[in-house]
């Protein structure tokens, strides 16, 4: 039977500010990323969210990245080796006070945004990553984009990781995602988000932006929670997926 874990990227409002439909969306998910103040989030918005995904049986996962709330994570930053180990740790700190208030273990780690696009292709960058993640707790398993030099150095590293794809976004023939700022990155369609997962999950394979079919490991599926589709978008997925015999897990199971 074919196993995969759906994932949201949750705990995404801050202050006054609410971004995501949380409360629905994680009833639906098997895996949480948790935002850690960074790039959006905070203390009550974290701790919240914690407990939310408790109450649901959803794994919970740190979802660190740059320290850019005012661009939401997602424009490129130079930093050094040093500092992006620093970054990751306190972030999976954070969150990891939460989780263990709560009687809960910490299940993954998954950099956001800009963070994670650019560990996907930098080798040192996702050195950084991974090496701040073993020396936290060696056990956490590292979600990266499949193929991307994250996962090869998370392997490096000792760590367990996962592959994830993307229900909502769309690839480039290399099998990186298509940069937000181009027209057609992000996929509103539910019929045809649905339809792309079901590939990915079962025949290893999605079409390019440019029509191109390119091979792609599918371990996590990922609907971000602030699409205004992603109740939609992760209700047909998994009704889906059950239906074509796709057993619905956390990443623990699978990797």
């Amino acid at each position: 039977m074919y196993k995969i874990d759906i994932n949201s990227d949750l705990g995404e409002s801050f202050g006054a500010y609410s971004i995501g439909g949380d409360r629905e969306v994680i009833k639906y998910v098997s895996s949480a990323n948790i935002a850690c103040g960074f790039h959006a989030g905070d203390p009550v918005v974290m701790q919240n969210t914690v407990l939310a995904a408790k109450a649901a049986g959803t794994a919970i996962g740190a979802h660190p990245g740059y320290y850019d709330l005012m661009g939401f994570g997602r424009r490129n930053m130079t930093i050094t080796f040093e500092e992006a180990k620093a970054y990751m740790k306190y972030q999976i700190g954070a969150l990891m006070a939460f989780t263990q208030s709560a009687g809960l273990k910490m299940q993954h780690v998954k950099p956001h945004g800009a963070l994670y696009n650019m560990a996907a292709v930098d080798k040192n960058l996702a050195r950084a990553i991974a090496e701040a993640i073993a020396e936290v707790d060696g056990g956490l398993i590292l979600m990266g984009l499949s193929g991307s030099k994250m996962l090869d150095e998370g392997r490096a590293c000792g760590l367990r990781v996962a592959s994830e794809v993307f229900a909502d976004r769309a690839y480039m023939e290399d099998g990186t995602l298509v940069p937000r700022s181009q027209p057609g990155s992000v996929i509103h369609d539910t019929e045809l988000a649905v339809s792309r997962v079901i590939g990915m999950v079962k025949n290893g394979k999605v079409e390019s932006i440019t029509g191109k079919e390119i091979t792609i490991q599918a371990d996590s599926i990922c609907v971000h929670g602030d699409n205004a589709e992603a109740l939609a978008f992760v209700q047909g997925i998994r009704e889906t997926l059950i239906k074509n015999g796709v057993e619905i897990t956390n990443l623990a199971s699978i990797v």
